[in-house]
């Protein structure tokens, strides 16, 4: 296949290297930073720019863009894509994205599915990107009734060759509300967590705990900003009931009451039990 991808940082740069190290394909890559584009080209993750004479012949486009990015770049370009192409985002939330996006697909006539690389590390841009990144993970994908069985199998096999362990599929909402738990609630955690004075105080004093809890607490303000504004209702909610428990654990704690802080650290265990997995 003839693959072009928008947008080389982190998730488009690891898309770019796990192709050409487990695949026979071209890949035609597009970054607004010069520099990016430089080393994608000198370390072979790319054969070439995606350019506006290579955009048409693509049999498929990832489009690793920052969501509002991604609507306006598949905005400017969709008239410009061959009705035969499979067009994927590969966004951190669905609905916005796949409501601007799915009209345009009907329009002009190429396939769209929304997606959602469920793997990442808490530092982004191309140098950051790895071909391994993706192997094990679960790829989201989000057909609707439009959505051909043969595109489906299409993107089954090329996830799965490029290390994906298997597909997960969804629908934009319930994407979004998954994910602002899984993924979102975790980040602003982090984020709240690390800002006790302690933090800076703690070497000799943390170990995994730490770790587990600080990690995407380096994160890039500006992505994760859209991101939580995107899909706010649902991340609100989740933080609103995380605040709620742990206003029990606090008042266990003020009241010194041993019994129920133990019923609560108890329901806790027994949960992630029931929940399984990591």
């Amino acid at each position: 296949m003839e693959i072009g991808i928008v947008g080389l940082g982190l998730i488009g740069g690891s898309m770019a290297k796990s192709i050409k190290a487990r695949t026979d394909h071209r890949v035609w890559g597009i970054d607004q930073n010069e520099e990016t584009m430089l080393l994608a080209r000198m370390c072979g993750a790319i054969d070439g720019t995606l350019s506006h004479e290579i955009l048409p012949r693509c049999d498929l486009i990832l489009v690793a863009l920052r969501p509002g990015a991604a609507v306006a770049w598949v905005e400017e370009h969709a008239k410009e894509l061959s009705p035969s192409v499979i067009l994927v985002d590969l966004c951190g939330v669905k609905r916005g994205v796949v409501k601007a996006i799915s009209p345009l697909a009907e329009q002009y006539g190429f396939s769209y599915i929304g997606g959602h690389p469920m793997a990442g590390r808490e530092r982004g841009g191309f140098a950051a990107s790895a071909q391994d990144l993706y192997v094990g993970a679960s790829m989201i994908l989000t057909p609707d009734q439009r959505t051909d069985m043969a595109v489906l199998d299409t993107l089954k096999s090329f996830f799965l060759d490029i290390g994906f362990s298997g597909l997960t599929f969804s629908d934009p909402e319930e994407h979004d509300r998954i994910i602002a738990f899984t993924s979102q609630l975790a980040h602003i955690v982090s984020s709240a967590y690390v800002k006790s004075p302690e933090a800076q105080r703690r070497r000799g004093f943390s170990a995994g705990s730490f770790q587990d809890m600080t990690r995407v607490a380096r994160l890039d303000e500006e992505m994760w900003t859209e991101l939580f504004l995107e899909d706010g209702d649902f991340l609100g909610r989740e933080l609103d009931l995380l605040i709620r428990h742990l206003q029990e654990y606090a008042q266990a704690l003020k009241e010194r009451d041993g019994d129920r802080l133990k019923a609560l650290l108890k329901d806790g265990r027994e949960k992630k039990a029931s929940a399984g997995g990591n």
